[in-house]
């Protein structure tokens, strides 16, 4: 499982490191030079959506001032430190309710809830506040942090907030739960699980499963 959130957030961190590179050298980017042509290849800019692909579908739960829950989807997201999470986005109605709490979980949107994923990014809870039991979702108090557990996404991190400053949020894992029917040999399975991914490319979502190769394995045909 670490290895596959190390997978995740790839996407983000790069993301994010080059976010306070160009805050810090605005002046450099800022020539209105033209861009170069790279050879054998078409040039989008720096602007274009597909800056980081696939990025993860993480399913952020919390509760309200009135303990109703609300999810949220946020393609920008994934492994901050070995037992800490990143997640950047900006300040609405779950971001109000992590300032309440100080606590919120994570889980991972499949090929089983794709429809009810995508419904959590369209509709706002300000809008809709029971936005949950109407996409036919249930929840469960999280045993360990003051945030709900989403039933029906059978892999959930629970987390506690570190920090939340400038759009930037860190949590702190401080348990992994899944059902059993992810499981193969006791270790999540993400053939049974299914997750999706964003490609913002096509605006779509694809899944992922299907192993390719071995970790710290495939690439050692080169070192014999």
């Amino acid at each position: 499982m670490k290895r596959f959130l190390i997978i995740a957030v790839a996407a983000l961190v790069s993301a994010v490191g080059c976010k306070n590179t160009g805050n810090q050298n605005t002046s450099d980017m800022n020539t209105n030079e033209p861009l170069k042509e790279v050879s054998g290849r078409k040039n989008f800019g720096a602007a274009h959506a597909l800056m980081t692909t696939p990025q993860p579908c993480v399913m952020i739960a919390t509760w309200d001032k009135d303990h109703t829950p609300d999810v949220m989807m946020a393609a920008w997201a994934g492994q901050y430190d070995h037992n800490q999470i990143v997640v950047s986005m900006s300040k609405h109605k779950t971001t109000e309710n992590l300032e309440l709490t100080g606590a919120f979980t994570v889980s991972f949107a499949d090929e089983r809830t794709v429809a009810e994923s995508d419904y959590f990014g369209l509709v706002s809870g300000n809008q809709v506040p029971d936005k949950v039991a109407k996409a036919g979702f249930t929840v469960t108090p999280s045993p360990n942090v003051d945030a709900p557990i989403i039933n029906e996404y059978p892999l959930t991190l629970e987390c506690k907030v570190v920090s939340w400053e400038g759009g930037i949020l860190v949590g702190e894992v401080v348990n992994m739960s899944a059902d059993e029917s992810i499981l193969t040999d006791g270790k999540v399975d993400l053939a049974k699980l299914k997750p999706i991914v964003f490609d913002a490319a096509a605006m779509s979502y694809r899944s992922v499963g299907e192993e390719v190769g071995k970790a710290w394995g495939a690439g050692k045909k080169f070192t014999e």
